[in-house]
């Protein structure tokens, strides 16, 4: 590491943080994280990065050799640095919760699609998803619920972070045990990871992610089970109910949102032209 009048290069602290990830990310992710790392540490953006690199890091090394140390040992990023971007917006991220996905936009974007005033979201984790849909839709107010108290901590924070707060509910809930009224939408991303996937991800998955948010075992479809039958009593006439889903569930969950009553239900592919979302509506007369 080259050592300027106050510190190491910042070029080469990206060189060294590369090197030390490289064993089990691409050059392409290894690189993207390390833009991370650097905007963290020093906050200055990517532009910034490309054209400040030789000058001198005076801020703690010790930080920077934590950083490494702990994702050597394949802890997401997100935990490590406590925070993850999604639509440009930070959302905290703890060991409580799944870090934010970009596969979850394909969900959003088919929410925001049609209009709605009240929403409803299960499993919310750190608030992803409704805390989103609150940001981006200034009239609608939600509920948020999920089964881990820890979780709803994060969402809670987040969603004061993001200046949301007085427009959301948070309910510890398993799905909608304690959930009471109707909704013009409901979403979710939940549990679908089947048993035999789930073994073979890797730690920064299986070792650092909670994995009741992940997989609920055996064949993943557990949670759309329970959604498919509670959502027509909690869904307003007409309302729409999205989930995420695996690429290869969109058949199975599909039928599963027929036969509890759901109409023009449709799978949804992602940018990447994988089925990512299922879309189902209630009738125009609630039962």
């Amino acid at each position: 590491m080259t050592q300027g009048v106050e510190g190491p290069l910042l070029r080469d602290l990206t060189r060294d943080y590369m090197a030390e990830v490289t064993e089990f990310l691409s050059p392409y992710e290894a690189a993207r994280e390390a833009t991370l790392v650097i905007e963290h540490l020093t906050g200055f953006t990517r532009t910034q990065q490309s054209t400040r690199g030789g000058e001198a890091f005076d801020g703690p090394v010790e930080r920077f050799q934590e950083i490494v140390t702990a994702r050597r040992a394949r802890q997401p990023l997100a935990q490590i640095l406590g925070t993850a971007r999604f639509r440009d917006r930070p959302f905290r991220v703890t060991p409580d919760v799944l870090c934010p996905r970009a596969d979850t936009e394909t969900l959003i974007d088919l929410a925001l699609a049609t209009p709605f005033e009240t929403f409803l979201d299960l499993g919310t984790g750190p608030g992803t998803i409704a805390l989103t849909l609150l940001a981006e839709c200034p009239g609608t107010t939600g509920v948020a619920t999920d089964i881990s108290e820890a979780a709803l901590r994060v969402a809670r924070q987040n969603a004061e972070d993001l200046g949301v707060a007085s427009r959301v509910r948070f309910h510890q809930s398993d799905w909608v045990a304690d959930v009471t009224g109707r909704f013009d939408l409901i979403v979710s991303n939940p549990p679908y990871i089947d048993a035999e996937t789930y073994g073979s991800l890797p730690p920064e998955i299986t070792t650092w992610e909670p994995k009741i948010a992940l997989t609920p075992g055996g064949d993943g479809l557990a949670a759309y089970r329970v959604l498919a039958q509670a959502a027509p009593r909690h869904l307003a006439p007409g309302g729409r109910l999205l989930v995420e889903i695996g690429h290869d569930q969109g058949g199975p969950v599909s039928a599963l949102f027929r036969a509890a009553g759901l109409e023009d239900v449709a799978i949804h592919s992602d940018l990447s032209r994988k089925d990512r979302v299922v879309l189902g509506n209630a009738r125009p007369h609630a039962p």
